[in-house]
């Protein structure tokens, strides 16, 4: 068999470059990728083509392709990872440690809104407080009248009252002290290094003379506070948080005679075995010695309270006092003659 004639096979490698160059040479490469090009963009911007894109998002095949190419689980996990990364942490602390962060976290701190919010939350909870402490003295003022008078065998009272018994007036006191007690603290340790230059003493403390004359200038500016609170709005800050508040003839108006002997017949109620002050228990109409003596009376007044959701308020007639309520959350009136 004849071997093939080496000379008639065609190289392709060199004839195609020089076809290449030969297309190069007369442009004619050029001009076929600029019809390639512009058939392509021709198609992509027919309408045949837009319909059929807009077909395929509207039935939601884009998105059924776009969800089955996305692996839900492998997402999750690798976001999982790139938020517990170290790059994170690091990333993290850097924002935080940052001029703008900072500056951001003065300006919310600083906000009104941030400082209303705080300031309700904080007045809820003092007012949640101050209405089950009033609802719970005023049911063991009642309590402690009953065994009084069981105590000695003798009939209550069965007419209900509107004056404040002895349980709310001595929690609204002790209120009180609790304040002027804190205040006086904080004044005396302002000035624990001048009164003992002051008044002399040895190393341990002050003399006694002068103990005694600093706890009578306590005393009276206690009762000073005292009388000035009943004169001003017949009320210490004691009595408003329960909801109680003095009267003198039907008025709220106190005036500062009234308050002043009120205040200086307390000594006197207390001294001889607090029996000026228990006679709160057996008074049909809750009087103290220090009430008979300055002609004034306490009575529950929800309506000054700080809490009070459904303010009431109280009329005076002549001979007698009635109360008026809307929508009042009290556990029940107290409305009764006046007639002595």
């Amino acid at each position: 068999m004849a071997e093939p004639n080496a000379g008639s096979l065609e190289e392709p490698g060199p004839r195609g470059s020089v076809a290449s160059r030969l297309a190069g040479v007369t442009g004619l490469e050029r001009a076929i990728a600029n019809v390639v090009e512009e058939t392509i963009v021709r198609t992509v911007e027919s309408d045949a083509v837009v319909q059929a894109i807009e077909r395929i998002v509207e039935d939601g095949r884009l998105q059924t392709a776009v969800e089955r190419s996305i692996d839900q689980e492998k997402l999750e996990e690798a976001i999982r990872r790139a938020i517990d990364s170290d790059v994170a942490d690091r990333i993290w602390d850097e924002i935080l440690a940052s001029d703008k962060a900072q500056k951001l976290v003065e300006r919310v701190a600083e906000a009104p809104e941030v400082r209303v919010a705080i300031a309700q939350q904080g007045f809820s909870l003092i007012s949640d407080i101050g209405r089950q402490v009033s609802r719970i003295t005023e049911a063991m003022d009642d309590a402690a009248e009953r065994l009084a008078h069981a105590l000695i065998r003798s009939k209550g009272h069965e007419e209900e009252t509107n004056q404040a018994g002895l349980i709310t007036r001595g929690a609204a006191f002790a209120i009180d002290v609790g304040l002027l007690t804190g205040f006086i603290s904080i004044a005396s340790g302002l000035f624990a290094s001048i009164i003992p230059t002051i008044f002399g003493g040895d190393g341990d403390g002050i003399s006694t003379g002068a103990f005694a004359l600093l706890s009578t200038l306590g005393l009276l500016f206690g009762g000073s506070v005292f009388v000035t609170f009943w004169t001003l709005i017949g009320q210490t800050p004691g009595m408003r948080f329960l909801g109680i508040r003095l009267q003198a003839g039907g008025s709220n108006e106190i005036g500062f005679k009234r308050s002043l002997i009120r205040a200086l017949a307390i000594p006197l109620a207390v001294i001889p075995f607090g029996l000026g002050i228990l006679a709160i228990l057996y008074s049909p109409r809750r009087h103290a010695l220090q009430d008979y003596l300055a002609g004034t009376e306490v009575i529950y007044d929800e309506s000054s309270a700080p809490w009070s959701l459904s303010p009431r308020e109280w009329v005076h007639q002549e001979g007698e006092t009635t109360e008026v309520t809307e929508g009042r959350d009290r556990p029940r009136a107290r409305v009764r003659s006046r007639d002595r």
